[in-house]
């Protein structure tokens, strides 16, 4: 049983990887024996989150990209097959958080600054994948979405719509290519603690409000999605598609 979850078969590719969720699914994923290609837009903390996953033993590669420039993605993509010549799953998690702007105050240029980064940088990651996935007939591709998908989320309503909008973008993809062996399916964290969250998620005023409505009793760290990012990428998932798993502490619940 435990070979299901083994991945020193697979090569994955993991976008925003080199801080927060992103990261600690691109450690799980080397931690069980994945190659791994580290996409992101630091080149500074791509090498040092590659430094951190080479100690596990994995092999690993830093990919420069803004997966707002569509040229970009399609040159990653190319470069990271020439190095690992396939690509088994994509974690599209490169993202822009939410703002704080009313929604009659946000102006057309950060409206459309988030669908490109959340919307358009996921199109066109998971659209070079397929082109590689459908012919090999088999692969997992998986987004990372957000419980602010399922709620009345104010001052960032463009936040969560790009994060329901990609629930539908991987349904209907589940649907379009379940016949090639290809699964995807997003996951929806609840709040978590990382470099782009934790002064606010931190700070007394949100911690008063939000912690007691965590049936789990704390907010998230990246080591949460550990878990899931490995079951996903392996054969254990290999009938899993069109799912948004939801990893919150229980917060929907309340």
């Amino acid at each position: 049983m435990s070979d299901l979850f083994n991945l020193s078969e697979k090569t994955s590719i993991v976008t925003g990887a080199n801080s927060g969720i992103g990261r600690g699914i691109a450690q799980a994923l080397a931690e069980a024996g994945a190659q791994v290609a580290v996409w992101g837009r630091n080149d500074k903390r791509n090498a040092e989150t590659v430094a951190s996953l080479q100690t596990s033993g994995a092999e690993a590669v830093a990919v420069g990209v803004d997966v707002t420039d569509e040229s970009a993605v399609i040159e990653a993509f190319a470069a990271t097959i020439d190095t690992f010549g396939k690509v088994d799953s994509v974690f599209a998690n490169a993202g822009l958080g939410a703002g704080s702007a009313r929604f009659h105050e946000m102006s057309t240029e950060s409206w459309r600054r988030m669908f490109g980064v959340n919307m358009e940088g996921v199109f066109w990651t998971f659209r070079e994948a397929l082109k590689h996935m459908q012919p090999r007939g088999e692969g997992s591709l998986v987004v990372t979405s957000s419980i602010t998908a399922d709620l009345g989320f104010t001052r960032g309503e463009d936040y969560a719509a790009t994060k329901a909008g990609v629930r539908a973008l991987i349904r209907g993809i589940a649907a379009e290519y379940g016949r090639y062996g290809i699964r995807a399916n997003a996951i929806a964290p609840g709040w978590v603690v990382t470099g782009m969250t934790s002064e606010f998620i931190e700070g007394d005023a949100f911690k008063g409000k939000m912690l007691p409505r965590i049936p789990m009793g704390r907010f998230g760290q990246p080591d949460d999605f550990a878990g899931i990012a490995v079951y996903l990428a392996s054969d254990a998932s290999s009938w899993h598609t069109g799912d948004t798993i939801t990893i919150d502490g229980g917060y929907l619940l309340t």
